[in-house]
């Protein structure tokens, strides 16, 4: 099997696992009454694995993803240089009073 397609399986674990202490904890301090609602409700198993599994998807993803940026190579930092740039001064601009009373133009 190709290392990528391993990673990719051993992320969705990882995923599961982080997804399921998190549904754990959410229950179990009973946060935005989640505890309770599940707890009393006949289909509080289905919310819960749609709870879980919702978070299985978006903590593996984010596994996968850190990663797979974590197996960049690394470059070279800057060597530092001359900025070529235009130069940046203030510019006036003129503004009026508007007269007391009466709205101004656009």
């Amino acid at each position: 099997m190709p290392e990528l397609i391993k990673l990719y399986i051993r992320s969705a674990l990882w995923g599961l696992v982080l997804a399921a202490i998190f549904v754990g904890i959410l229950l179990w301090f009973n946060i935005a009454n989640l505890g309770a609602l599940v707890f009393g409700s006949d289909a509080g198993v289905v919310a819960v694995l749609a709870l879980w599994v919702s978070n299985a998807v978006v903590f593996g993803g984010v596994q996968f993803g850190f990663k797979i940026m974590a197996m960049a190579e690394r470059e070279d930092p800057p060597r530092g240089g001359t900025w070529v740039g235009p130069e940046l001064q203030a510019v006036p601009v003129p503004a009026k009073a508007a007269q007391a009373g009466r709205p101004t133009k656009r």
